[in-house]
């Protein structure tokens, strides 16, 4: 989007009620709506990368469906998202469900194709399998990126079943491809037990450091997420969000639940205290609406990605303001 444009924002929800018309993210416009998109949203309905329950195929249009109630002002950030930058829901990645290396490849391709019209991505899962795709892809753009990873799991581990693509390893994948900046690694709400102390060590070697639920609890958001922005400086920085960071009884439709995470409102917190970091993509994964509740789950994954997008549509605004 040009300087001198407009913004399109959602739908007016005084003339159509929320629940009325297509669900794309926040009522925005689709991509092919608009002339062009600062910040896109895309769903990855993939999850054959999962080891225990599946169904986070479903999650995109699920956490679109929730993001129906969002409002274009964010008190949080005193910011309008959506009339700062141009954000659009670019609907889906249709991918591969039986083949993950194809499945894999066609999320990069894709990937790479919306972040060459200068878009930053807002990506919706899908399991975590697809983070390593979308890594490739901003790193192509950027260079090797500092991470934050929001989960239960370390997602550092090698194979299962002697598969090297699941929603278990994307991470380890990106240390040995050299996409990460090995200096700024970061898991935060890990939790819940491995399968040996080695995996903790193996995870240390890759560079990165923990911030572990308990950490987040005893410590509160806003040291963790001071210590955050003191690890990732000013590098590009790509965060992926797993919903089974946050705790159960917040986000009970997931494939890998553990006891004991944050809630809602720490992540929340967390992400609005990463404002000044130099977001350049993110993306959140893993909501399985068949086990949800009430839309919880949705409903806590809509409002992280538009925490997100905010974050985003700001910085794109100051940048241009310059």
């Amino acid at each position: 989007m040009s300087s001198n444009e407009t913004p399109r924002g959602p739908v007016d929800s005084s003339r159509i009620p929320r629940y009325a018309g297509p669900a794309t993210f926040a009522r925005l416009p689709r991509l092919d709506e608009v002339t062009a998109a600062d910040v896109a949203v895309v769903g990855v309905p993939f999850d054959s990368g999962v080891s225990y329950r599946p169904g986070a195929r479903f999650g995109g249009n699920a956490i679109r469906e929730a993001s129906r109630l969002l409002r274009p002002y964010n008190p949080a950030q005193d910011a309008s998202p959506f009339a700062l930058a141009q954000v659009a829901d670019g609907g889906d990645i249709a991918v591969n469900p039986f083949n993950i290396n194809e499945a894999v490849e066609t999320v990069e391709a894709a990937a790479d194709d919306l972040l060459g019209t200068g878009a930053r991505l807002m990506t919706l899962g899908g399991d975590h399998t697809i983070a390593l795709p979308l890594l490739r892809s901003v790193a192509k753009k950027h260079g090797p990126v500092a991470l934050l990873h929001f989960d239960a799991h370390l997602d550092t581990w090698d194979t299962y079943f002697g598969a090297e693509y699941t929603h278990g390893t994307p991470f380890r994948r990106a240390v040995e491809e050299g996409i990460l900046d090995t200096s700024a690694l970061s898991h935060v709400g890990t939790r819940g037990p491995l399968y040996g102390k080695q995996d903790l060590t193996d995870d240390e070697k890759m560079g990165f450091g923990i911030v572990t639920s308990a950490d987040v609890y005893r410590r509160g958001a806003d040291e963790v997420a001071d210590q955050l922005r003191q690890r990732i400086g000013d590098r590009p920085l790509y965060i992926s969000i797993d919903i089974d960071c946050l705790d159960p009884a917040h986000a009970p439709g997931t494939g890998t639940p553990e006891a004991g995470g944050m809630t809602s409102r720490e992540l929340l917190e967390i992400l609005r205290g990463l404002a000044s970091c130099n977001l350049v993509s993110a993306d959140v994964v893993e909501v399985a609406p068949a086990y949800d509740h009430a839309e919880i789950t949705s409903v806590a994954a809509s409002h992280t990605a538009y925490e997100l997008t905010t974050i985003m549509s700001r910085q794109i605004a100051e940048a241009r303001s310059k």
